[in-house]
């Protein structure tokens, strides 16, 4: 029996490209190479993004080995109350921008 494999998520705001697939594979790669064992299931990349159109997904992920799924999102969807619970984008950014510093 195989245990629990990987996942590899990927968040993008804006409008899926190709090039994202690529990089995607790339995570998907290293996670097989350094982390995964025989025991574990296949690695599955996930790449989340603001918008996608269906035919530039196909063709990007067409010719990929490893299981990886594309899907988009939006908050305008969100119910109200979840929506005011969620850091606004200038909270979010300066969240990062601390990141970034505390990395360098």
């Amino acid at each position: 029996m195989r245990s629990t494999g990987y996942f590899v998520i990927e968040l993008k705001t804006g409008k899926f490209q190709p090039e994202y697939a690529g990089k995607l594979n790339f995570y998907v790669a290293l996670v097989d190479d350094r982390l995964r064992r025989e025991a574990h299931a296949d690695t599955v990349g996930i790449l989340i993004c603001g918008s996608k159109n269906d035919h530039t997904v196909r063709y990007s992920l067409g010719r990929a080995t490893s299981p990886m799924a594309v899907a988009s999102y939006t908050c305008d969807t969100l119910p109200a109350d979840v929506r005011q619970d969620l850091p606004d984008a200038d909270r979010l950014t300066a969240a990062l921008d601390w990141t970034e510093e505390a990395e360098s």
